[in-house]
């Protein structure tokens, strides 16, 4: 199924699938932030106790791999990655059909 010439193809989506899990942890990462933020607005008036901490290991709970999954499909990265998945798709398409590899 795979020859020498094809493998050059499959290679294309590694980085493009690589970027994406990325794109969504970060993303992750960000919104971990922002609960964050909100728990610090919230309690800055009744306590002094982790206001200046930045760790976000007490928002754990929302911290794994069903959040990650949730952000690579959100609509903004599934729009991004779904359209360079295409394009790449229809490039590589071509290319073979042509035998340029």
């Amino acid at each position: 199924l795979i020859n020498g010439k094809n493998i050059y193809v499959l290679v294309a989506f590694i980085p493009l699938l690589s970027f994406w899990v990325l794109d969504a942890y970060f993303l992750h990462l960000e919104r971990l932030y922002r609960e964050l933020y909100k728990w610090i607005i919230l309690n800055r008036l009744n306590t002094a106790d982790y206001l200046l901490d930045m760790n976000y290991i007490r928002f754990k709970k929302i911290s794994t791999l069903k959040y990650i999954i949730k952000s690579m499909f959100s609509i903004s990265l599934s729009l991004f990655y779904g359209f360079l998945i295409l394009i790449t798709i229809i490039i590589s398409t071509i290319i073979l059909a042509k035998g340029c590899l």
